[in-house]
């Protein structure tokens, strides 16, 4: 991610700032009207010689070049798109951690590993049975990631300037990524509800509006929020982690914070990793909470499972402690490509739409 606003000694880049500019950037400038570059000389706008980014030839393009360009609607068109696409790419494992995390599943569903849920699933429910729920998934990705990076975004400058001028703080990226979930996940945990349940093996609903309208008409308006408490108590630990070790990672693998993606998608990756298997527990509880699995609702209480406290009692009460760590191995694997495809797809995008609109306000 870009760090906004570094002081002197940060990656050189950006125009020159007119008065106050340092002698080797006056010496760069007095170089480019020599050879008569810029809009000046070639009938442009009188005095509209403007020198273009500064970058090192050999090292790629540099996105701390462009620290002005990214607007508020950059990063949320840049996370719709990573938002969406990591859901899609994932989905069939996202399908097998759902169903890995059943606390007593029926004899047909128990999977030793991932590969195998999935060759059975395709063998005995059909082809696309990985698939179902795709497309609420996808409706609901694209608003809450837009939201999320972008708030994600403004409260990292405005914390990092508060907490660490000019430059990086591990506190301000947990704490903005801590905020930033409140609203991802107001707006995902509804789509996990009606997606959790069209996972489930034997789902009696082919269609998300079958599954919505039953939802609504079986159990109220609040079933579809009824996981929101453990999903954030699991998601603001686990963005805490993600965004610290994602951060953590780019100051080691990326110092100059060019777009490097190479650098995104292994951040991302080990990030997810570690973020995914510290908060398994949580998300093996939020899956019971969303699902209101049958077979352990009959065998421990009567009604529903309304709340984090009772899902972790009936959690070890049907399995142990073992059980809080059901699918950790579907939620490691889910999580380490989806979250390197979330960060390199929003970095690429953040830097080609800031890019162009650099150059548009260049060219005008």
């Amino acid at each position: 991610m870009e760090l906004e606003g570094r002081s002197a000694g940060g990656v050189a880049g950006g125009p020159a700032a007119g008065p106050g500019r340092s002698p080797g950037e006056s010496a760069l400038l007095d170089g480019w009207l020599q050879r008569g570059v810029g809009r000046g000389a070639g009938g442009g706008e009188a005095g509209a010689c403007r020198p273009p980014v500064r970058q090192d030839p050999d090292s790629g393009p540099d996105y701390e070049a462009l620290p002005a360009g990214a607007t508020v609607t950059t990063h949320m068109v840049a996370g719709a798109v990573a938002g969406i696409l990591e859901h899609c790419v994932m989905y069939p494992i996202d399908c097998v951690k759902t169903r890995m995390q059943s606390l007593q599943p029926d004899p047909a569903a128990r999977y030793r590993n991932v590969l195998e849920a999935l060759r059975r699933i395709i063998r005995t429910e059909g082809l696309w049975r990985p698939m179902r729920g795709l497309n609420v998934t996808a409706t609901g990705a694209g608003p809450a990631h837009a939201l999320y990076f972008a708030c994600y975004e403004k409260l990292k400058k405005t914390l990092s300037d508060i907490i660490h001028p000019g430059g990086n703080s591990h506190i301000a990226n947990g704490a903005a990524g801590c905020v930033a979930t409140l609203l991802h996940d107001a707006a995902m945990n509804p789509v996990e509800v009606v997606k959790q349940r069209m996972q489930m093996y034997n789902s009696p609903y082919h269609r998300v509006t079958d599954c919505v309208r039953a939802v609504w008409q079986n159990e109220g308006a609040g079933a579809f929020y009824r996981s929101y408490t453990t999903q954030l108590a699991m998601n603001v630990p686990f963005q805490a982690i993600h965004f610290m070790t994602y951060e953590f990672l780019q100051e080691h693998f990326n110092p100059q914070r060019r777009y490097n993606p190479s650098s995104h998608v292994l951040s991302g990756a080990c990030a997810g990793a570690v973020a995914a298997a510290a908060t398994t527990p949580l998300d093996v509880c939020k899956t019971l909470l969303n699902t209101q699995e049958s077979l352990a609702l009959n065998s421990n209480i009567t009604g529903h499972i309304t709340g984090m406290a009772s899902a972790f009692r009936t959690v070890y009460q049907v399995g142990g402690v073992t059980a809080y760590f059901r699918g950790v191995q579907a939620r490691v694997i889910y999580q380490i490509p989806s979250t390197a495809i979330a960060w390199s797809v929003y970095e690429f995008f953040k830097y080609l739409i800031t890019k162009r609109q650099e150059e548009w306000r260049a060219g005008k």
